[in-house]
């Protein structure tokens, strides 16, 4: 993974990446706090963190296909120079809440056009050398959650240490270290596709596609995979932990997804991976329903770990994604899948909650959705492993099919 830093526009996109992730981490819990220390409400507190991610559902649907209207480099910087100056404004003290909660909706409607750009060109960049392509994609896997960890995790020592004014200067200055890096080492292509072009072409061009309704489909699947992080507290509770084990419940699963994703990366083959996509999508969700044995916490760690390793299938489901869709509405088709991951997320932890509040057991809830979520991967899987052994077919089928909407 590491010769794909030899690459100096990758570089570039991968550290900006890293930083602004880490820094996104810090202004959650930045926010969360001086709200909650501003108001003493928990309501509020919450919201405000909740709202760091729902604007990126409209986002990602519509602003990301600006990532194929216009030069990718330009928008990614122009972007990130928004982002700095918004997050910079928060940092100002005694903000009014109402002008803190709009701010808080513009970065991440803001970011979703970005990272379409990221994604598309991203590609574009190893467009000759399909396994270097892959292996970024893995090393992105990797850093994009450790630095999730970290920001998460030393988010609250941080600004115990310099408070919350400092730690989100901090966050508008990786916006800056990104735009930077970006307009200095990446290419600046001409936009891949045309102002002309329909404004929801790469989701229709998406849905279309008999493949990439089952790879997506096997994608989001991800929407039962974490509900235990939505029921890390009573899964805490039921397996008679410390409070202080909610953090662990929640560390487990993306520090599986690291290390499953350095072992995939190491010990498969590029052309087993795309084969095995299905299988470990089931996997993923199958060890969840051994959650049905009420495991103490130590096991309860390693079931979530090993769901996070397999988990890490969605690296190639992402990187067999951008092979298939075509550049020029590559931008459209990343918003597309990226919208319908965050929502599969959001009501699985909603419907998560809702069925442990009425069976009264998390540990039953998630079991519950490891068995659904087997029942709806096996036929996926299988889907998978068919389109595999006939690609030439399929190609034609799909090319038939366009336009159509057929059931995967």
């Amino acid at each position: 993974m590491v010769t794909v830093l030899a690459n100096r526009e990758f570089r570039a996109l991968w550290i900006s990446e890293a930083v602004s992730v880490a820094g996104d981490q810090l202004t959650r819990v930045a926010l969360a706090i001086l709200v909650y220390n501003r108001t003493g409400s928990a309501f509020y507190a919450a919201g405000i963190y909740a709202l760091t991610f729902l604007p990126a559902l409209a986002g990602g649907l519509g602003l990301s296909q600006l990532a194929d209207r216009y030069r990718r480099r330009t928008l990614m910087v122009v972007c990130s120079v928004i982002q700095a100056v918004v997050v910079a404004t928060m940092a100002i003290p005694h903000v009014p809440l109402w002008v803190l909660f709009v701010l808080v909706i513009i970065v991440p409607m803001v970011q979703s056009p970005a990272l379409a750009a990221q994604n598309a060109t991203t590609r574009e960049v190893f467009a000759d050398d399909d396994a270097m392509y892959l292996r970024s994609q893995d090393l992105r896997g990797i850093s994009t959650n450790t630095m999730m960890l970290l920001g998460l995790g030393g988010g609250g020592l941080l600004i115990g240490a310099i408070g919350v004014t400092a730690t989100l200067l901090i966050d508008a200055g990786t916006f800056t270290i990104a735009a930077i890096l970006v307009q200095r080492d990446v290419r600046n292509r001409p936009p891949a596709g045309s102002k002309d072009d329909g404004w929801f072409d790469g989701a229709k061009w998406v849905f279309s596609d008999r493949r990439l309704r089952v790879l997506l489909s096997l994608s989001w699947l991800v929407g039962l995979a974490v509900i235990p992080e939505g029921l890390a507290a009573p899964l805490a509770q039921e397996a008679g932990a410390p409070p202080e084990a909610v953090g662990w419940l929640l560390a487990a699963d993306p520090m599986g997804f690291i290390l499953g994703t350095f072992l995939i990366s190491r010990f498969v083959p590029d052309h087993h991976r795309v084969k095995l996509v299905g299988v470990l999508a089931t996997a993923s969700v199958g060890v969840l329903a051994l959650f049905v044995i009420k495991p103490n916490l130590i096991v309860a760690l390693v079931l979530l770990a090993l769901a996070g390793m397999v988990g890490a299938y969605q690296i190639t489901v992402m990187a067999v994604f951008n092979s298939i869709v075509p550049n020029e509405i590559r931008g459209g088709a990343f918003g597309a899948a990226r919208t319908g991951l965050r929502v599969s997320q959001g009501l699985g932890v909603a419907a998560g909650g809702l069925v442990a509040e009425l069976i009264g057991s998390a540990m039953n809830t998630v079991a519950l959705a490891g068995l659904l979520g087997v029942a709806l991967a096996v036929p996926l899987a299988v889907s998978w492993a068919r389109l595999q052994r006939t690609p030439a077919e399929t190609s034609q089928k799909s090319s038939a099919e366009s336009g159509q909407q057929e059931a995967a």
